[in-house]
């Protein structure tokens, strides 16, 4: 990678249960546990550019092993469900210096986050559609349809864009008219469900299935689309339907990278 190219790196692509699955015998959860190649965290990522790193949620195990004091410039967060923000609750008491948590607007927040910051600063809000310039990089906040405030997030660079879309069903049309708009590189979104026939049945879901993400790439248009968020469920599905991906229709992989 070039000092100034735009790196986006999955830091994990499962869903809250992980895989392999707990106590879970099926062939996904057998694979992933006799490969750490096929092993998924709980989704996030991180953003590199011009050598400073820009976090996208914080749940990984090795979180503060892997970005040691002083390397995360700033932390930028979906949404306050546990499984997403995890890792602040011992990040927070850091001695290294404070760093600022952008995030949706939420009064709850997440337990007692907001009441012990530690070294987090939890003051700056961003809204939908609002954009703002970080190391060059336009980013632009989409809001996303899910049980609590969550918004997604695109990365504009010299004519490039990726847009990270996790916890959502569907897109709102907003969102989806918005991207429309622009020449997307990679949409990198939800998808928690092999395909659910009944449609009822599919919008009542929290997260996308197959079935929609498939939608999203038709409606949007990117040049490519990479599947996080999955369940042991969507793996199995994927195993017996290869057929349906190809190179630009992916399911994403720990450690994938993306660049510009």
């Amino acid at each position: 990678m070039k000092s100034t190219d735009l790196k986006l790196t999955m830091l994990g692509t499962g869903n809250s249960a992980m895989m392999p699955v707990y106590g879970c015998d099926c062939s996904a959860c057998q694979q992933a546990q006799n490969q750490p190649q096929f092993r998924r965290e709980k989704s996030s990522a991180y953003i590199e550019h011009n050598g400073r790193i820009l976090l996208l949620d914080a749940n990984a195990p090795d979180l503060m092993q892997r970005f040691p004091a002083g390397s995360i410039d700033r932390i930028l967060l979906t949404h306050y469900h546990m499984d997403h923000v995890s890792a602040l609750f011992d990040l927070r008491w850091g001695k290294a210096p404070t760093l600022p948590v952008i995030s949706p607007e939420d009064e709850q927040g997440c337990d007692d986050l907001y009441k012990y910051p530690g070294m987090l600063d939890f003051s700056q809000r961003i809204r939908p559609f609002e954009s703002f310039v970080w190391q060059q990089v336009t980013i632009t906040a989409l809001p996303l349809n899910h049980s609590r405030p969550c918004l997604g997030y695109a990365f504009e660079w010299q004519g490039g864009c990726i847009a990270y879309l996790t916890d959502t069903n569907g897109l709102p049309e907003e969102t989806a008219s918005w991207l429309k708009e622009r020449k997307v590189d990679w949409i990198v979104t939800d998808c928690n469900y092999p395909p659910i026939e009944c449609e009822q049945t599919r919008l009542s879901k929290n997260h996308n299935d197959i079935i929609q993400t498939k939608a999203i790439f038709e409606q949007c248009q990117p040049s490519n689309i990479g599947l996080m968020h999955v369940s042991h469920d969507v793996i199995i599905w994927a195993n017996q339907n290869p057929e349906q991906f190809t190179p630009n229709f992916q399911i994403l992989s720990d450690g994938q990278e993306i660049t510009l």
